[in-house]
């Protein structure tokens, strides 16, 4: 069974993360298949979405993190992750309509899309330093453009949790809707990108990338690196741990 279903509606690629039973958690076989719904899209906008009742709570701690028993493989290329690599150098739109908790990789995926629009019940937090790690790229190399670098530093440091007026107040998204309105929304407005020269968005999401980003897969290599010693810490293995066991964790620095 998929955990990622695309469905096409007229120029515009509707991405919906389907795991609700874990919050839309992403194993390695969600990661592959978003990064190939993204690098495949023939449409002129993608808007990507979760299942009810969270848009992305992160990785599958018990999949991708091990539940905290066992060190990550350490003989890895350091690499920008190929679900990464396509979301950031698509030239095509990509709009997340959060409809719930955008926490970890599920924060990290709203911001590689280039528009985000908040349901009211959206929540977000960057809780890599919870589980003793760092963040992807997005969060280091996008999440001060919106926020500030104060107010990025204070999410990424505290793993703090934000509600939806607050992250629109912040410029982290675009608009807060109903909920019910979210998609329609989220589509209207994929729908208008869409009816533009397609040429001409896709030269002007290129040029923004110049204009603005950092050098993706140089900050790729760097993350990946630096996770590849923080997934071997006795702090992330207590991070998951506490998580998994709905306990305080005690860090110790080891």
């Amino acid at each position: 069974m998929a955990d990622v279903r695309v469905e096409r509606v007229g120029h515009v690629d509707v991405v919906t993360i389907d795991r609700p039973e874990v919050r839309n958690a992403l194993r390695f076989q969600s990661y592959d298949e978003l990064e190939r719904a993204v690098r495949e899209t023939t449409a002129r906008c993608v808007v990507i979405t979760g299942t009810d009742p969270a848009f992305c709570s992160g990785d599958d701690v018990r999949e991708v993190m091990g539940g905290g028993n066992s060190p990550k493989p350490t003989a890895v290329l350091p690499r920008l992750t190929p679900a990464a690599d396509a979301l950031l150098h698509t030239d095509v739109p990509v709009i997340a309509a959060v409809n719930g908790a955008a926490v970890g990789w599920g924060m990290e995926l709203a911001l590689m899309a280039d528009l985000r629009v908040a349901s009211e019940r959206a929540k977000f937090g960057e809780l890599f330093v919870l589980r003793g790690l760092c963040s992807d790229v997005a969060g280091l190399g996008r999440l001060a453009q919106l926020v500030g670098r104060e107010r990025a530093t204070e999410l990424l440091l505290t793993g703090d949790v934000i509600d939806a007026p607050t992250a629109a107040q912040w410029g982290l998204v675009s608009r807060v809707v109903a909920h019910d309105e979210l998609l329609p929304t989220a589509m209207a407005l994929a729908e208008k990108i869409a009816s533009r020269p397609p040429l001409a968005v896709r030269r002007l999401k290129a040029g923004l990338r110049v204009a603005l980003d950092p050098d993706w897969t140089e900050l790729g290599e760097w993350v990946s690196r630096s996770l590849g010693e923080l997934f071997r810490t006795a702090d992330h293995r207590e991070g998951v741990k506490a998580f998994l066991e709905r306990r305080e964790p005690h860090f110790t620095g080891e």
